[in-house]
């Protein structure tokens, strides 16, 4: 075996590295608490332009945000991907792919940054023909977007600085990354907008200089890392960084987790165009109790990437037991925590809806269906720290066709509870698609454990 070459799964030597509940925790909480701060970013940039008095610029804020969000929703594999691979990496000790895996990343982020950027028109346009927002909010969409998107290469590169730094195990960094790149934000914006008086503009500025200096700065970050982590003689070579089977093993994990991520944003738009058909204010109180489940699916996917790293690591080192232990310990701690936060909003969600609106018919309605909502994090545990052992075994075939299956399960069950039940049954396909990526990855987990360990 050459010294630029790829080890096999019949040719690997196990090592072992220590997992118990203490790494778990160490990792997931970081990136929880980062994750949990994103929807900070999103409040404080409403709240800033709502100074202007203005609804259109709130609503071209927000149209222009979910435009991005579904971007940015089908490259999130550069994170997700870059993780699974280096963790591997790191479990082999090869520690010219640990360094291959980030470049191969890097310059995919940076390529289809540009590529977004050259399409940045019809996608655009799509978007609006899609939501259809009124002249003067499409106006304010037009002005937010077309500075935005300039941040594009810089956000993906990000991502792919992120998923390496996660896949080292290094969640404290990926915590600072984070939190600086969301502070920083918020502090231009404010400066943009309130100081500067920019306007719709200074958001879109605001986040654009974010991106550029995060990923600066984390790209030095990387070196910084390498330099110190490993010798100039175990610098990955030209044609190792290239190499076709590793190329082509990216693609294909990273276009497996761009078919799930798009399913999932659609699973998650047609719940909201299922609300929105029943009328306005079932469409508020439905949006209101969505962030019920969004904010539990933060804390959750903390432990995704505890998941993540420790699988991608025993797998790459063909450390069976620790592999084990960590589906084990990840889906523990994810019980635990979906539970507590189940019974938080269960007891305390009707304060957090009063927060949310003070319409009170909505109010009344977000109660009624808050059951559904607060479950959620009971009923989606398993999904999330499945995803995250799956990718992280980069097992992405899997992971591609059980969102699928529960796609089409979510949707059987909508076209027969939603016409007996309305948005009870609206709901209640929610949970079933929830449960159902669970359940069908962990059913197949053992299977593919066997398969895999030698």
């Amino acid at each position: 075996m050459t010294a630029d070459s790829e080890p096999t799964s019949l040719t690997r030597e196990k090592t072992t590295f220590p997992v118990n509940s203490r790494v778990v925790v160490g990792l997931a909480l970081p990136m929880t608490l980062a994750y949990v701060s994103t929807p900070l970013l999103g409040i404080v940039d409403t709240a800033v332009i709502g100074q202007l008095s203005n609804a259109a610029l709130i609503g071209g804020i927000a149209v222009g945000a979910i435009i991005f969000d579904i971007i940015f929703s089908g490259f999130n594999f550069l994170r997700l991907g870059t993780t699974g691979m280096t963790a591997q990496a790191v479990g082999r000790n090869d520690s010219k792919e640990q360094q291959a895996v980030y470049y191969r990343a890097a310059m995919l982020a940076g390529l289809l940054g540009l590529l977004t950027i050259a399409l940045s028109k019809p996608f655009l346009e799509l978007g609006l023909t899609f939501m259809k927002p009124s002249a003067e909010v499409a106006e304010a969409v037009r002005t937010y977007y077309s500075l935005r998107v300039l941040a594009t290469p810089f956000s993906l590169i990000n991502y792919a600085v992120l998923g390496w730094f996660l896949g080292l195990g290094k969640s404290g960094t990926g915590l600072l990354i984070q939190t600086v790149l969301n502070g920083l934000n918020m502090i231009f914006n404010v400066t943009l907008v309130l100081y500067y008086d920019f306007g719709v503009a200074g958001i879109a500025w605001g986040t654009f200089l974010a991106e550029a200096l995060i990923a600066v700065a984390g790209c030095l970050m990387v070196q910084r890392q390498i330099s110190k982590r490993f010798n100039v003689e175990e610098r990955p070579s030209r044609k190792r960084i290239f190499d076709h089977a590793s190329l082509k093993k990216m693609f294909s994990l990273n276009r497996d987790i761009m078919i799930r991520s798009l399913v999932l944003l659609f699973s998650f738009a047609f719940f909201t165009a299922q609300g929105a058909r029943q009328g306005d204010l079932l469409l508020a109180a439905n949006a209101v109790l969505f962030h019920f489940f969004m904010t539990g699916g933060y804390f959750l996917d903390g432990l995704a990437v505890a998941a993540e790293q420790l699988g991608g690591r025993a797998m790459g080192a063909n450390y069976r037991k620790g592999f084990e232990q960590s589906v084990r310990l990840t889906t523990l701690w994810g019980i635990v925590l979906a539970v507590g936060l189940s019974l938080i909003f269960l007891f305390w969600g009707g304060h957090l809806v009063d927060l949310m609106t003070t319409e009170p018919t909505v109010r009344e309605l977000a109660r009624t269906y808050l059951p559904f909502a607060a479950l959620t994090p009971v009923l989606g545990v398993l999904a999330f720290i499945m995803d995250g052992v799956f990718i992280g075994a980069t097992w992405s075939r899997d992971v591609r066709n059980m969102m699928l299956l529960s796609l089409a399960l979510f949707l059987a069950s909508w076209w027969v509870l939603m016409p007996l039940y309305g948005n009870t049954g609206l709901w209640i396909a929610l949970w079933i698609f929830l449960a159902a990526r669970g359940f069908s990855l962990w059913f197949i987990c053992k299977k593919r454990i066997n398969e895999s360990f030698v």
